[in-house]
This record gives C-alpha cells, structure tokens and sequence, in this order.
C-alpha cells in the first residue's frame, strides 16, 4: 500500500487521529510507508494535486479552499474538475470568500481574464437582477446566477427577492450555490426535500458533514488527507468528528486497522461505516 495511493491516503488520514506511536506500528504491520512529513507551504508543484484536479468533489469542498484567500490554491480551484463557471469568474477577479476579507486577491500569472466565462446575453440586457427574473428554464437561472460572484451581488438578489420574489427556477439555481448566505438560501425553502436536493447538489453543512455523512469512505477521506493543505482551516472539523470513531472501532488494534486496510478500496458506505464494519469484523 502506498501512502499516495486513494487507499493510503485514506487509511493514512485515519491514523493521523491516533497516537503517533502507534500509528507507527500499525503503518508497519499494513504495510503502509510512514509520512514523508508535513506538507509545505508551497504548494505550486505539489503531484498530488494534480490527480486532485480531476477528483470530484462537492461543490462545498472548492468554498473551503477558496476561504483561504490564497492565490495559489486558487488557482488550483480553477483547474478542478468540479469548479463551476461563477468559482472560475469570482478567481479571476479576484473575489475573496474568506471570513474577513481585506480586498481583491492577487490573481495568478495562469488565470486570465479573457478565461473567464462569458458573460450571458440576458445579463447584458437585462442586468442582474433582470436576468434571474427573466430566466424561464435552468439552464437560463444557472447561467444568470453564475453572474452572482461578489458579496454586493447576494446583497442586490436578497434584497430584490424581498421586494419581490424570484421565479423558482432563479431560487433552485441560487440555492445550489455553495456561497448562497444561509438565510437566503433559508428563505428560498427549509423543506425537507428542498434541503435533501440543496445536499445532493453538493451543498453541505460542514467537513463534519462530509466527513461522517458521504461516501465512499476511500474517496472522502482521500480528498480530506489533502485537506490539510488545501483547507486548513476547516479540515480540523473533519477531524474532530472522526476522531472519536476511529478511538471506539479502531483504537490501538492491529487487527481492526489491517481489516480496514483491505476493506477501503471497494467499500462503498462512508467512513463512519467503514469503521464500524472494520472493527466488527476484526
């Protein structure tokens, strides 16, 4: 097992939650090479995140890196698969997300401008607000609230929508945006089928969520090993919520971590699932 191979970044994640000491014997009783070290700041010619560009990912997991207001991880949001057209327009312009943002970013030598997507005709003839009151399927609301990019704009929708409300297909489309504020997204609906369709777009209420929640476990816990470069930030809530689980089902067992280490690859729950499974068999 490789330590960048999905499955032993996965199972590599797992053990960063346990005692170093006996993360050490369990990496060698699984045949997993121990880390090679922290992963440093310059993050420019990191090979793994080349292979992370075309990991999909919920549409969360991009607003985490982008609230790092860095530069050079956004840049790597441009690349990602997953990146929609309002996260490439926000990058290069460079909007931040962060939760105290101290001006436009720097925006990096590769993305251009002339990249950026373009802009829709019914933007240019109606305006925002006019676009999103004009759109009459989704694929015309998704266009026009991709032009959605600064926090001025969600301010113009939320208070257009409260003198008058969008058509429906400008609220869903609104709604499936990562960056939507919680109370906007909140007034466009709390049903539970609205919020079971807000999360099956990729929409989540937190890394704890995605943590615990999705799956499969090797691709999740693949894509939070790189959080710890990528979103520092927020991956410690990842970590907490699975902190816990891997001490009750796995604790210090060499038998539990080796079931699990043959178990990642095909498994098809999440991590909490995995764990469970794992040490139950073990």
């Amino acid at each position: 097992m490789r330590e960048n191979s999905p499955s032993g970044a996965a199972v590599g994640f797992l053990l960063g939650l346990i005692d170093t000491t006996d993360a050490e014997r369990i990496r060698r009783r699984i045949g997993l090479p121990e880390p090679t070290g922290e992963a440093p700041p310059e993050i420019h010619g990191s090979t793994h995140l080349w292979s992370w560009t075309r990991t999909a990912v919920p549409a969360s997991v991009l607003l985490w890196v982008l609230e790092e207001d860095d530069p050079e991880r956004n840049e790597w949001v441009w690349r990602h698969v997953s990146a929609d057209n309002a996260m490439r327009r926000a990058i290069a312009r460079g909007v931040p997300f962060g939760p105290a943002p101290k001006g436009p970013l720097t925006v990096a030598r590769s993305v251009r401008r002339e990249d950026d997507p373009p802009v829709p005709e019914n933007f240019t003839r109606f305006g925002l607000v006019g676009a999103l009151r004009e759109g009459t399927s989704m694929r015309a609301a998704r266009t026009a609230a991709s032009m959605v990019v600064e926090r001025g704009d969600w301010q113009a929708v939320t208070e257009a929508d409260r003198d008058r409300p969008l058509p429906g297909y400008a609220r869903w489309a609104l709604s499936i945006r990562p960056d939507c504020p919680p109370g906007l997204r909140a007034r466009f609906g709390t049903h539970r089928k609205f919020t079971h369709r807000v999360e099956e777009a990729g929409v989540l209420d937190g890394p704890a969520d995605y943590a615990t929640a999705w799956g499969p476990a090797s691709h999740v816990l693949k894509v939070l090993s790189m959080g710890r470069l990528m979103f520092p930030a927020r991956v410690g809530d990842a970590e907490d919520a699975l902190r816990p689980l891997v001490h009750d089902h796995l604790g210090d067992r060499e038998d539990a971590w080796a079931v699990l280490a043959q178990l990642v690859d095909t498994f098809r729950g999440n991590a909490v699932e995995l764990m469970v499974t794992a040490g139950a068999i073990a």
